[in-house]
């Protein structure tokens, strides 16, 4: 069973806000509003929903299923081959060739990745939709819900809710902030002003609106959180901070939470709203003296953050993936603890790491015909983890009290696909001796 107890609150929130919205304002059957601990084990990172058909997906390395449900009901090794075969899905094949060359399965507007803890629950949420449809239209093969999603993203979240209180989310979150959100531990806050004091350039980008990020930074960091970056962009609408021209999003100057003045560029550090990465990179340059400034891009959405910033900016890209937390590794090969500061993971399984329905999130295995032994394979998100990250680490407490001037190893010093993972690689992958194990495929 996967252990959700760090953030299962957060989590809960986010699935009664959506569940209620399509509930009481969509004419859904209400049983979405009921949940038992065990219908949590569906939630798991790096699966992909059909909007066409309701089935979430499961992919390898190479695009090809490993395991797929349709909404809750996991689909059998029988059903698997009767739909997929060896043959990538579907999206995957029509994404490859698509005009900015990603091979990510997002583009084509016909599926939904989800990759971060804030999505996880709509996983849940949508599985139970296609459920509910499927048995109330005997057999329903085809859905149109999805426009019902964003309608409730639409509710919770648009840019005037938090300030008129509405939705189902925001009210919920000022009357028990602490319920749901951590402070920040103090050793990350010193990393912050430590970084300032040496020179560096910090920035905060977020896509929430500004008097959320307001009220999170104040609780988090402090009432004098802002002082700790020297930029701040809200409502940065990411992945299009990255990906869009600087025509299609500029910046906009703010007063009392309202986006005012559009601007041509970027003069000078500050708080704005909106934007673009190619502005801003004129920015830094201009304030480090530069002609091409390094940046160093934390996020924990490979979508939204990682890939973005890696494939559009060039940034580097470090990934905070909370399913490093709680691993086992021998002793013998793990890093000396005095080079990797004083962080030590909590002692906690992993959140959503291994799911009783999906497996590890990191790796599967793949059936062979005959007696040949089952081999294991990467999955898509290790893929892209390996691929687009320039390191993976489990929180930014792990390295906080490490010097700035230590070097890491990065995923593309080497042919492994485990060398990025700090402090440790997560124990799914080193049980495997994955190198030698994992059967690693490109198309």
């Amino acid at each position: 069973m996967v252990n959700l107890s760090v953030c299962f609150p957060y989590l809960q929130l986010i699935y009664n806000s959506f569940a209620q919205f399509l509930v009481k304002e969509k004419g859904y059957d209400k049983e979405l509003l009921t949940l038992t601990p065990e219908d949590w084990d569906f939630c798991c990172k790096g699966l992909a929903l059909d909007l066409e058909d309701g089935t979430f997906i499961k992919l390898a390395a190479d695009g090809t299923v490993l395991r797929a449900s349709h909404g809750t009901r996991m689909m059998t090794p029988e059903e698997l081959v009767e739909t997929y075969g060896k043959k990538d899905w579907r999206h995957c094949t029509t994404d490859r060739h698509c005009a900015a060359n990603v091979d990510i399965p997002c583009c084509s507007g016909k599926c939904y990745f989800y990759d971060n803890y804030f999505d996880l629950p709509g996983a849940l949420l949508c599985a139970r939709v296609v459920d509910s449809l499927t048995k109330q239209n005997r057999g329903q093969k085809t859905f149109d819900f999805w426009k019902d999603v964003v309608a409730g993203i639409q509710h919770n979240f648009k840019m005037s809710a938090f300030k008129e209180n509405c939705g189902f989310f925001f009210p919920e979150i000022k009357r028990n902030l602490g319920k749901y959100v951590h402070r920040c531990p103090e050793s990350v806050k010193r990393w912050l002003r430590q970084l300032k004091d040496a020179g560096k350039i910090t920035m905060l980008i977020t896509s929430s609106h500004s008097d959320y990020c307001k009220l999170l930074g104040t609780y988090i960091l402090g009432k004098d959180f802002a002082d700790l970056f020297d930029i701040v962009i809200t409502n940065a609408l990411k992945p299009g901070f990255f990906s869009h021209f600087p025509s299609q999003r500029p910046f906009h100057t703010l007063e009392n939470d309202e986006e005012q003045e559009e601007l041509p560029s970027l003069d000078k550090p500050g708080w704005y709203s909106q934007g673009n990465a190619a502005h801003l990179y004129e920015l830094l340059k201009k304030m480090t003296n530069k002609p091409e400034p390094k940046v160093v891009y934390f996020g924990d959405s490979m979508h939204s953050d990682i890939f973005p910033a890696h494939h559009y900016s060039n940034w580097e890209t470090v990934l905070i993936l909370e399913e490093l937390r709680g691993q086992e590794v021998k002793a013998e090969e793990a890093e000396p603890l005095e080079k990797r500061g004083k962080y030590e993971p909590p002692k906690v399984k992993p959140l959503n790491s291994l799911s009783n329905k999906w497996g590890s999130y990191f790796i599967d295995s793949v059936s062979r015909r005959g007696n040949a032994e089952d081999s294991l394979v990467y999955t898509w998100s290790s893929r892209r983890i390996s691929t687009y990250s320039t390191i993976a680490i489990p929180s930014l407490e792990a390295i906080a009290e490490l010097p700035l001037d230590y070097k890491f190893t990065r995923f593309s010093t080497n042919s492994s696909k485990t060398a990025g993972y700090y402090p440790l690689v997560h124990y799914t992958l080193y049980s495997q001796d994955t190198d030698s194990k994992i059967v690693f495929t490109e198309k």
